[in-house]
């Protein structure tokens, strides 16, 4: 979850992808086996204000309009890591079935949960927030892709996005942050580090790639010369 309550629940295929910058990777992802029913389950992690929700859109886009559930939605102000047994059995237990999920997301402002809605089980699925990597989601999923931006530049990234009057929630939520990666690291895990740049993204795939392997990506171009 990240303290920034104003996206919807469940992405649009998010910002364009014009060059196709990221369809090497979409392609990458999109062949993998299911590991989840019929779903290849992808995590997208990274600390709170990494831009995950950002990369994660552009990614679906690449993905032809693959779904994404933000974790933002499953988690609560009482509970910011306490919605593994919640993300459980609304989603992870009916799409391992193939069966359509049925989730509940929460109302930051509100402050309760909404209406159910529907989330089938497409091809490729993207989870996204801090967290999307831990110990008891690791296990569904086909890849997990790891934001590499530090803690402290997230941090304020996220800070100065979400102002002043969040501010309290901020310093609750770096307390939470850092006691949940020290139990239940995500990076350690992570099969794909993928970085921001001026022009793009760059990605480093993991086991399933050359090791050390760079691939470097921009909004104008593909896989240029190594």
């Amino acid at each position: 979850m990240e303290p920034h309550p104003s996206h919807p629940s469940l992405d649009a295929p998010g910002a364009p992808d014009p060059a196709g910058s990221l369809g090497p990777l979409a392609r990458e992802l999109a062949a993998l086996p299911p590991s989840l029913g019929p779903v290849r389950l992808i995590g997208v992690d990274g600390h709170a204000g990494s831009g995950k929700s950002t990369f994660a859109g552009r990614l679906a886009a690449a993905l032809g309009g693959a779904p994404v559930l933000h974790l933002d939605d499953v988690a609560t102000h009482e509970e910011l890591f306490g919605w593994q047994e919640r993300l459980r059995t609304q989603v992870l237990e009916p799409l391992a079935a193939g069966r359509t999920a049925h989730w509940t997301p929460y109302d930051w402002v509100a402050r309760r949960f909404g209406a159910p809605r529907p989330l089938e089980p497409a091809p490729v699925l993207l989870v996204e927030g801090v967290g999307a990597g831990r110990r008891a989601l690791r296990p569904h999923l086909a890849r997990l892709l790891w934001l590499e931006t530090s803690r402290e530049e997230s941090w304020g990234r996220g800070r100065n996005r979400d102002g002043r009057e969040l501010s309290d929630f901020w310093d609750g939520w770096e307390r939470a942050e850092l006691a949940h990666f020290s139990g239940d690291p995500s990076r350690p895990f992570a099969d794909t580090l993928v970085r921001q740049s001026g022009t793009g993204y760059e990605w480093t795939s993991g086991a399933p790639a050359t090791p050390g392997a760079h691939r470097f990506v921009t909004e104008r171009h593909g896989l240029p010369p190594a």
